[in-house]
């Protein structure tokens, strides 16, 4: 280890201020505040420069991170903010939701003897407060490019084909553009109008986004090669939830953790009664599920007044699979965390109100096949919860109605879209990628998808970047 890594690893990366734990579970402001330019400052000088940069080769859009960060150093931020912009349309979004520490952080060289540069927080430094990029002069190629979905592999296609001339149109199934990132996170860990804001950039450089056209209904593959377009890109993502498959689980009060915040989120029903979109508050609130979204949920929930939320996951914390931040803010504002326990089945009253959960102690065994150790029964360790909310957060499957319209398209085993290395599908000229392709994933890795295929379609269709 050199001597600039062991010098570099003792200067302490600067931690992002945030909302008092005690304030911000009574709203749906950011609980992240973002660094002032005397921290972006601090924080940018502790990176190495190094000349082989593990930190690029973790991002999945392979942004100059070294670069982009010697321009918050020199204090030219909106250079910074072109340099990250010509691999990601998304810099202020993943500056926020996007896994750093496994992706680009986890491979910064700081990291191996103390913490690495913060890269996610200075993109969305830059991302914020950078000048309002200007539109390029852009020469249109006589090209047309459809994408089916609004999501983050949607719009990085979308963005990346308009900046080479290529005339992209979107399709939104909902009223509303912008996929998960609009019905999926919560405005306390996304703004809503920090996705508008990228959104805005797509169309000022001519993405047409049409809103209330359905994959697979008002909209097929089909019809979009036949009225001309060149290049039809899949991004619908995989919002099909699974279920517990436990009895009672029809219950009132049994809500998929997808449409409890769509509801909040898309439905503004944390806003009531500006928006006249209630949703049912709950008062003992149980999450099923260890990930990122069982962590919106619960947090949402308590922001909804609920005087109790649970997460029920059957490992212990140390297997969850949420970002140690999210669980770590969700602790702060009053989750309870229920390791090793899984649930046997709701309990209703005569009306089939839910009003708890029976529940079972867990221990953990030998490893499988995911190398964690599997679960097992603990006999005889049944045990009851008061519930009148159950939000269950277990992952989703591909949505058959896109997939149903349209026959011709090779599925794995699984029941998502098969691909080649360049994201072409079986059906010529139609490409896929996100969820739709690998199941639910990140952010940024959708994202990753959405540009390798946009590379794709450039060169087939013999555009020069």
């Amino acid at each position: 280890m050199s001597q600039a890594v062991t010098q570099g690893a003792k200067i302490a990366r600067h931690e992002m201020p945030c909302q008092d734990p005690r304030e911000r579970i009574h709203n749906f402001n950011e609980v992240a505040l973002g660094y002032t330019a005397e921290m972006a400052h601090a924080e940018a000088t502790r990176c190495l420069q190094c000349k082989k940069p593990l930190c690029r080769s973790g991002c999945p859009v392979d942004i100059a991170i070294p670069e982009f960060i010697r321009q918050v150093v020199l204090g030219d931020i909106d250079e910074a903010s072109r340099i990250i912009h010509t691999a990601s349309s998304l810099p202020a979004v993943c500056g926020r939701v996007c896994p750093q520490e496994k992706q680009c952080e986890g491979k910064c060289i700081l990291g191996k003897k103390g913490s690495p540069v913060a890269i996610g927080r200075l993109e969305r430094f830059v991302a914020d407060h950078a000048s309002a990029e200007k539109t390029p002069e852009i020469r249109r190629v006589g090209r047309r490019v459809a994408c089916i979905g609004s999501g983050p592999s949607s719009v990085t296609c979308a963005g990346y084909l308009a900046r080479l001339g290529v005339d992209v149109t979107v399709f939104e199934g909902l009223h509303e553009a912008g996929g998960v990132l609009i019905y999926g996170i919560p405005a306390f860990r996304l703004p809503k109008d920090v996705v508008a804001r990228e959104l805005d950039s797509l169309r000022a450089m001519g993405v047409d986004i049409r809103l209330n056209y359905v994959g697979g209904r008002t909209v097929t593959v089909q019809g979009l090669l036949d009225e001309g377009y060149d290049a039809v890109f899949l991004g619908v993502g995989a919002g099909l939830p699974y279920f517990l498959n436990v009895a009672n689980e029809n219950a009132i009060g049994v809500f998929s953790a997808n449409e409890y915040l769509t509801r909040v989120n898309l439905g503004r029903a944390h806003s009531f009664p500006d928006y006249d979109t209630p949703v049912c508050p709950g008062k003992h609130v149980t999450v099923f599920g260890a990930g990122n979204v069982a962590m919106d949920a619960a947090r949402t929930a308590l922001r909804l007044g609920a005087e109790s939320v649970h997460v029920v996951y059957r490992r212990t914390r140390a297997e969850m699979p949420a970002r140690g931040e999210e669980i770590e803010h969700a602790l702060e504002e009053g989750m309870q965390l229920l390791e090793l326990s899984a649930p046997l089945n709701f309990i209703t009253d005569e009306n089939s109100q839910l009003t708890g959960v029976r529940l079972q102690r867990m221990e953990l065994g030998e490893p499988d096949a995911s190398g964690r150790r599997r679960p097992r029964p603990v006999p005889g360790s049944e045990f009851e919860i008061e519930t009148d909310l159950a939000i269950v957060a277990l992952g989703t499957r591909p949505n058959p109605l896109l997939l149903g319209a349209t026959p011709e398209l090779d599925l794995n085993e699984k029941g998502y879209i098969k691909v080649d290395e360049n994201g072409e599908t079986s059906i010529p000229n139609v490409y896929a990628g996100g969820d739709i392709v690998t199941g639910a994933a990140t952010v940024i890795l959708a994202m990753g998808a959405g540009r390798r295929a946009a590379q794709s379609i450039a060169k087939k269709l013999g555009i020069e970047e």
